[in-house]
C-alpha cells in the first residue's frame, strides 16, 4: 500500500531550476526517437533511450567488417577480439574494480544475477546456509534464490531465504539486516538504486558488523548510467549492471565479480571459448572471466556498451546524477500541490541529497494503469504495475523516471496534466 504523504508547509516551496542548465537541447537531440516523436518519455528505469552514436555502432558492426570474435586469426575477428578486450576494461574502469578479469559478459542483469545462483551458489551453499534478501526488490533478485533453494533441496540440501525489511525511504533496512545475519548467513544480496522506490542502499556503515564470510550482491541494474558506481567501494563480491539502462543495447548484462570469489566458482553456459578442461575425473575450471563465458558473444551490444560509457563518461557521471537529483525534486514539488496524490517509499520522505530520477505514485479516484493509459494518451509514457516485483509487493502505482534527455518542462507539462486530470476526477 502507498505511504501516506507527511504533513507538510508546501506554500513555500519553489520548483528547482537547476536541471536544464546543465544539458544542452542537443543533448536531446542526440536520441533521435526522442528528436522525432512528440511524446513525453518518462520511463527511463524501464529502459533508456539510445543515442545515435550507439546506434551506428550496431550498424556498422552488421554493416562492415562482421566476423566472429576470439575466433579466427584473419584482420576482422582478431580486430573484434581486441576491441571487445578494450570495452571489458573499460567497463572495469567505469564500475570501479580493479581488474579487468572481473569483468564477464552475459546475455542481461538477469542472467549476471542468475550466474550468481548457478556458478556460486549451487556449489558454495552447505545445508542450513542462508541468503538475505528483499521481497520487495525486483524479480530478477528474489526468483534465481528461490530457483536455487528449490534445486538444492532436489539434492538434499537445505538453505534458507531471509527477508529484510524496506525503511519509509524505499532503502533496505541496515538494522534489520545486521539483526538478522548470523552463522549460516553467506549471501547477503541488495539493490543498490531501487527501480520503483528510487533509494539508493549501501552496506559501508554494516559491512563491519556482518560475519565475516557473508558475501555482498548488488543488484546495479538502476545505479549503473545513472549515478557514480565503484564497485570496490561499495565492498561488493557480486555486482550486476544492465547495459540497455546505460544507453547501450538489450542483450548485454555486466556481471563483476570479485577477485577473492573467483575461486569459489563453476562454469556459467560452457561451451565454446568458456576455460574449463573437462577430464575423465572431472574439470578442471580456468582463469576468469572466460570461466563464465562460452559460445559467441552479443558482440554488438558489447560494442554498443562502449560507446555508451564514452559518452556516459563525457557528460560526467556526477552531471548525470545531480541532472536527475534537480528533476526528481521538481516533480515531488509539482505532485505534492495535488491533492489526492500519496507516494510510496522514496525520495518524498528523504532529504534535500536524496532522489535518483524515480518517483512512484498512486491518485485517489483511479487505477494506476488506468491512469498510465490517460496520460499516455496526452503523450506522457509511464510505467505502471506491479514493476516486476513479485507478488505486487512494492504496489500498484504510476512510476516516473528520467535521464539526461528529460527536461524541466517536461516535468511541468506532466505535473500539469496530473493535476487537470486530479481536478476532473475530483
Amino acid at each position: 500500500m502507498p505511504c501516506p504523504l507527511p504533513g507538510r508547509d508546501h506554500s513555500a516551496q519553489a520548483r528547482p531550476t537547476t536541471a536544464d542548465a546543465l544539458f544542452s537541447p542537443q543533448v536531446r537531440e542526440s536520441f533521435p526517437a526522442l528528436a522525432e516523436a512528440g511524446e513525453v518519455y518518462l520511463d527511463s528505469a524501464a529502459t533508456t533511450q539510445k543515442p545515435r552514436a550507439v546506434i551506428e555502432t550496431v550498424r556498422k558492426y552488421h554493416a562492415s567488417a562482421t566476423a566472429n570474435a576470439a575466433r579466427g586469426t584473419y584482420p576482422w575477428a582478431t580486430a573484434l577480439t581486441q576491441q571487445i578486450a578494450a570495452v571489458r576494461a573499460h567497463t572495469a574502469r567505469f564500475v570501479g574494480a580493479a581488474h579487468s578479469d572481473e569483468i564477464v559478459f552475459t546475455g542481461g542483469a538477469t542472467a549476471a544475477l542468475n550466474a550468481v545462483a548457478l556458478c556460486w551458489g549451487l556449489t558454495a551453499l552447505r545445508d542450513g546456509d542462508e541468503i538475505l534478501y528483499s521481497p520487495r526488490d525486483h524479480a530478477a533478485n528474489v526468483h534465481p534464490w528461490y530457483l536455487l533453494r528449490d534445486t538444492l533441496a532436489r539434492f538434499g540440501r537445505r538453505i534458507d531465504l531471509v527477508p529484510y525489511r524496506v525503511t519509509e525511504t524505499g532503502a533496505a533496512d541496515l538494522t534489520d539486516i545486521v539483526a538478522k545475519a548470523g552463522p549460516r548467513t553467506r549471501l547477503l544480496t541488495v539493490t543498490h538504486l531501487h527501480h520503483v522506490f528510487g533509494s539508493a542502499t549501501v552496506l559501508d556503515d554494516i559491512r563491519s558488523l556482518l560475519p565475516e564470510q557473508v558475501l555482498l550482491c548488488y543488484d546495479c541494474s538502476q545505479s549503473g548510467g545513472h549515478i557514480p558506481v565503484e564497485v570496490t567501494a561499495l565492498a561488493a563480491d557480486f555486482a550486476v549492471f544492465a547495459a540497455h539502462k546505460m544507453f547501450a543495447a538489450p542483450g548485454t548484462g555486466i556481471l563483476y565479480c570479485h577477485r577473492r570469489v573467483h575461486p569459489e566458482l563453476r562454469p556459467f553456459l560452457p561451451g565454446g571459448t568458456t576455460d574449463v578442461r573437462f577430464t575423465a575425473t572431472g574439470i578442471e575450471p580456468g582463469g576468469m572471466p572466460g570461466l563464465l563465458e562460452g559460445g559467441t558473444p552479443n558482440i554488438p551490444g558489447i560494442l554498443a556498451l562502449g560507446t555508451a560509457l564514452e559518452l556516459l563518461e563525457s557528460y560526467g557521471m556526477s552531471a548525470v546524477a545531480a541532472h536527475n537529483t534537480a528533476l526528481t525534486h521538481r516533480l515531488l514539488a509539482g505532485l505534492r500541490e495535488i491533492g489526492g496524490v500519496d507516494f510510496l517509499p522514496g525520495p518524498a520522505y528523504g532529504g534535500p541529497d536524496t532522489g535518483h530520477g524515480i518517483v512512484s505514485f498512486t491518485l485517489d479516484g483511479i487505477s494506476a494503469a488506468d491512469l498510465g493509459f490517460v496520460l499516455a494518451e496526452y503523450g506522457f509514457l509511464v510505467r505502471t504495475g506491479a514493476h516486476c516485483v513479485p507478488g505486487g509487493a512494492a504496489g500498484d502505482a504510476v512510476r516516473v523516471s528520467t535521464q539526461i534527455y528529460t527536461g524541466t518542462d517536461d516535468i511541468d507539462r506532466f505535473t500539469d496534466r496530473v493535476r487537470a486530470l486530479a481536478e476532473e476526477i475530483s
